[in-house]
């Protein structure tokens, strides 16, 4: 038993595992936190696999973090796409793979996504999200890649939340380019 002030106070299992469990909830934050400054990413999204990514200074490496600007930033935050973390809105930037860069032909489409007349996976835009909300939409359309502007799409899944929602995004707004490190 403790004493806590005039009181006795049983030290139960639960207590215990309570206890242990905020402990390493705390070394898991400093950790990441860490790891962070090491330029190691982690991903937990499906738009990319599950794991570890590095911060390269390869400009050509075909995945970006970004923040994503308005109105696409606010959408994501009330909507729980992006959890709390170090954008200028408050929140976590997105992990994406860059699929069209300036002098490319973006095509938006009923079918999806195709780039330079190619049709990307899984890039079929969804009316609904996973809670059955209404997603915006970019207008169909051909679009040539603005100097300054990449498109981002994830192949991976067809539920992310990139350019099929949003068009290009600024150059300007990637805070790095990653590569895999350990994934799924």
């Amino acid at each position: 038993m403790m004493m806590v002030g005039l009181f006795r106070r049983r030290e139960t299992p639960w207590a215990k595992g309570a206890g242990f469990s905020a402990g390493f909830a705390g070394i898991a934050i400093l950790v990441f936190l860490a790891l962070g400054r090491t330029g190691v990413r982690l991903n937990a999204s499906p738009s990319l696999p599950i794991g570890l990514y590095l911060t390269t200074p390869n400009t050509h490496a075909s995945l970006v973090e970004f923040c994503p600007d308005e109105p696409a930033a606010s959408l994501s935050i009330s909507r729980g796409y992006r959890s709390p973390g170090s954008c200028p809105d408050g929140a976590t930037p997105l992990l994406k793979p860059v699929v069209a860069v300036a002098g490319d032909v973006v095509e938006v489409s009923a079918r999806g996504l195709a780039v330079n007349g190619r049709l990307l996976l899984n890039t079929q835009r969804q009316a609904i999200d996973s809670n059955g909300r209404r997603m915006p939409t970019w207008p169909e359309g051909l679009y040539h890649v603005a100097p300054g502007t990449v498109w981002v799409a994830s192949s991976y899944h067809a539920r992310s939340f990139d350019s099929r929602y949003f068009g290009p995004i600024r150059v300007a707004s990637i805070r790095n380019h990653i590569r895999p490190l350990l994934t799924e």
